[in-house]
């Protein structure tokens, strides 16, 4: 319990840090306060994010057995909080850049594709522990990830794109589609994340360079860069 309380103290901590940060450009001003992105008319606030990472953090304190286990899985996401903003910021524009191309994704589909990934995992516990420790993904979000499995899958196909080849112009028509549908949405990233730029980096860029190192204090899972 007290493992668990001081976590979450420093959560909130880190939660407040990031609310007093100025936030400048799009998602600063008055129309857009504590936003951590702002994806056409969706604001994702600050908070919107710290609960995401909760959920992974919670996942990960329940899957190891110590604090020296946990403390080593928050060692490996030390950048925890900006790839998960990437990827609510990636998902909103894959959708939209879907159903431009007529792509659209059933409960179903989702269900049968969670049902195939757990088979192939040899079970739900499995899948779950898989998806946690490679993708940082929480038991909560797993049809979400299978949701954008789809989506990939659907307008990679619509538009005439392999992304199973190492070949960036096999790929491109697929990039293309999210840039455009990036522009659309007019996404903006609080500059604390970085900035979004679907066709240079394939997403989020940091502001000093490609991919800023980040080093993350194993006690409170804070991340700073280096």
């Amino acid at each position: 319990m007290h493992r668990r309380n001081s976590r979450r103290t420093a959560l909130v901590l880190s939660a407040a840090a990031v609310a007093a940060v100025p936030l400048l450009t799009a998602c600063g001003d008055d129309a857009h306060p504590g936003a951590a992105a702002v994806v056409g008319s969706d604001r994702i606030t600050v908070s919107q994010l710290e609960n995401r990472v909760n959920e992974v953090r919670d996942a990960q304190q329940t899957a190891t057995k110590d604090d020296q286990q946990y403390e080593q899985a928050i060692a490996k996401s030390g950048s925890l909080t900006r790839n998960t903003l990437h990827s609510m910021v990636f998902d909103r524009v894959l959708h939209r850049a879907a159903a431009d191309a007529g792509v659209g994704v059933s409960r179903r589909q989702i269900q049968e594709r969670v049902a195939a990934m757990a088979q192939q995992a040899g079970g739900v516990r499995q899948m779950r522990l898989a998806l946690l420790e490679q993708y940082n993904i929480a038991p909560e979000r797993i049809a979400d990830s299978a949701r954008t499995d789809l989506e990939v899958t659907g307008l990679a196909q619509k538009v005439g794109a392999n992304m199973q080849s190492q070949s960036a112009s096999d790929q491109a028509p697929f990039w293309k589609a999210l840039d455009q549908a990036s522009k659309e949405l007019h996404v903006d990233l609080n500059p604390r994340y970085g900035t979004w730029d679907i066709a240079k980096s394939h997403g989020r860029a940091d502001a000093k360079t490609p991919w800023v190192r980040e080093v993350t204090s194993p006690k409170t899972g804070d991340e700073q860069t280096a």
